[in-house]
């Protein structure tokens, strides 16, 4: 007990420097770590820096300004304005480098920041004997050092970049996933990226007056990409970002007095450390996890070949000695992939030394048949010798990225039959009652209701309208479909039918 009293409770007794310390130290993780959320998605993460670089250009020419003009030592408001103008001015020159050059976004941070920030440098040198500007301490900070002035001050800051954030959420989310979205939806997707631009301005600019250039970027980036290890969601994501800053600040406070040495350096340090904890324990996205999942994982090729000559069998079981004679491999693999094909709830033994598919052994076959034929359409487009044509498609149907497939499926028009003439199965893992997807991937029997009208759709629909799919003609060029269930009847080419957004109300086939 005592032990605990020395090392915990003793070092802020009479020290109230120590606990403003970690107020403004936990103030500056929890704005830092929620705007840092939204620029590790937005794959950002240098603008930060930027902005907190070239923060050293705007303190300069406030104190400049004050003393040459006005004859008076610089205010903290005057230098919070200057660094202010310079963050602006930096976001500003990289978005103006970046649009009217060729120059890509990173680069055109690197070249800004490194070149007012030089700009800043060059000014305190020029200027000294107006300038008292303690560089070290602008680089490392000086947390012990906050005062009441800027203690407030970071509160403020921190409630209102919470508050835009969270006024703004939905906003601000469907930019940072996906812009085109946003903008097809018709959000002002220039506008909120400047207000994520200012949140993020705000925050380092007022953060760096407390703790320095090095610790800013440390709770903006680390904090961050350490909850992106743990959570997919962007709510939960701030959440974390915001504990682990303000653990590394408490954790780290608690280092620099143990240890004797400058706050800054610890508050990275443990920052850090959790991350690299967190790299390697985290239960999806850990190196260890990844591991084990790796080490128990069915080999891949084989075990889609192995479902592939199974759902030749028609529905019936499958035979070992059947598997044997269509899958080339050694027994001893061979025997491993199909046990843990059964652990997985793939296949199922039967007697006889036999193997049936299960329900979700059935949908992966069906994925992989899907993906054979759309690879065969595809090959037999680009003008592949017919008979090459399925050897090639067997070997690419294993590329493990249904997104690829899918590519294929819409820049083909969505094929109904491969080359061979045998039906391509629709896109079954998207086209579900209740999911969004383009009218083009329905087919004959589908009923789907619209939902969103893309602004090229032209048409005489209006979301609720319900749509009964026909065959396609003109060489499957043509989609049909009646409109409420009445004899008016839409023809579209692939385009249109794109421009239409539907939802599945029923998945079952016309009757014939």
């Amino acid at each position: 007990m005592d032990a605990f009293y020395t090392l915990f409770v003793e070092p802020f007794q009479g020290n109230s420097y120590l606990l403003r310390a970690v107020v403004a130290g936990c103030l500056v993780a929890i704005a830092a770590g929620v705007v840092g959320c939204l620029i590790i998605l937005r794959r950002m993460a240098f603008l930060g820096d930027a902005i907190s670089h070239s923060m050293l250009a705007g303190v300069t020419g406030g104190y400049l300004l004050m003393k040459v003009v006005y004859g008076h030592e610089a205010h903290f408001a005057g230098m919070i304005l200057g660094a202010l103008i310079a963050g602006f001015t930096t976001v500003l020159m990289v978005s103006f480098v970046s649009r009217v050059s060729r120059i890509k976004e990173d680069t055109a941070i690197g070249i800004m920041y490194t070149g007012i920030f030089a700009l800043g440098g060059a000014l305190a040198s020029m200027f000294s004997h107006y300038i008292h500007l303690d560089l070290f301490h602008f680089v490392m900070g000086d947390v012990l050092a906050v005062d009441a002035e800027r203690l407030w001050m970071m509160a403020g800051v921190t409630a209102v970049v919470l508050f835009v954030i969270i006024l703004w959420y939905r906003q601000l989310l469907l930019t940072s996933f996906d812009p085109i979205m946003a903008a097809s939806l018709g959000l002002p997707v220039l506008l909120i990226h400047m207000l994520m631009t200012t949140c993020t301005s705000l925050v380092v600019v007022s953060a760096v007056q407390i703790v320095g250039v090095i610790l800013v970027v440390g709770l903006l980036i680390t904090p961050a990409a350490t909850a992106y290890l743990l959570t997919n969601r962007l709510s939960h994501m701030m959440a974390l970002s915001a504990l682990f800053g303000v653990s590394s600040v408490i954790c780290g406070v608690y280092l620099s007095v143990w240890l004797n040495v400058a706050t800054s350096p610890p508050i990275v340090l443990f920052s850090t450390l959790q991350f690299m904890f967190v790299l390697v324990f985290s239960p999806r996205f850990g190196l260890l996890s990844t591991w084990l999942r790796k080490r128990a994982a069915i080999p891949h090729t084989l075990a889609e070949d192995i479902l592939g000559c199974m759902r030749r069998s028609g529905g019936l079981a499958t035979s070992l000695s059947t598997i044997i004679a269509n899958v080339p491999t050694d027994g001893q693999r061979l025997r491993t992939t199909l046990d843990r094909m059964v652990t997985r709830g793939l296949i199922e033994p039967k007697a006889d030394d036999a193997y049936q598919l299960t329900e979700a052994g059935e949908l992966e076959a069906k994925r992989l048949m899907r993906a054979h034929r759309i690879w065969e359409a595809y090959l037999a487009r680009l003008g592949t010798p017919e008979e090459e044509i399925h050897d090639r498609a067997h070997l690419l149907e294993h590329v493990n990225d249904e997104a690829a497939v899918d590519y294929l499926d819409d820049r083909l028009g969505h094929p109904i039959t491969d080359p061979h003439g045998q039906e391509i199965p629709e896109d079954f893992l998207h086209l579900v009652p209740g999911e969004e997807v383009p009218a083009s991937l329905l087919r004959d029997g589908h009923i789907a209701e619209v939902t969103r009208l893309l602004p090229e759709a032209n048409f005489d629909l209006v979301i609720g309208d319900h749509l009964t799919t026909g065959p396609r003609t003109d060489n499957e060029q043509t989609w049909t479909f009646k409109i409420n269930d009445s004899h008016q009847q839409l023809n579209l080419d692939h385009h249109q039918a794109d421009s239409i957004i539907v939802r599945l109300v029923d998945s079952s086939k016309a009757e014939s």
